[in-house]
């Protein structure tokens, strides 16, 4: 993968394809079984902590005010939920390790 490729579906489908022989249906399967399940996950449980890769988690965020960069002009921006990435220490040993 090159430094500047996103891993799409598409992307981590050919990965199973390739490295493990499934084929491309059943790797597309396992993909989008994979992320409805963490989908799923957070939508019930609120956080996930997958071993040796990091934690997501929800959070609530409050209604705000908001402005416009270009137009000055003040805007309500709505509460609601976002999702947030923790790195496990071991990931980021990992990544600045390369």
């Amino acid at each position: 993968m090159s430094d500047n490729q996103t891993v799409t579906r598409s992307y981590l489908m050919d990965s199973i394809y390739q490295q493990l022989g499934y084929s491309r249906a059943e790797a597309s399967d396992f993909v989008d079984a994979v992320l409805d399940e963490v989908n799923q996950a957070l939508h019930r449980e609120g956080e996930i902590k997958i071993s040796s890769f990091g934690t997501f988690r929800v959070r609530k965020k409050k209604a705000r005010v908001g402005r416009n960069p270009k137009t000055k002009e003040e805007a309500t921006i709505s509460a609601r939920n976002v999702v947030s990435f923790y790195a496990s220490n071991l990931l980021k040993k990992r990544i600045n390790s390369q």
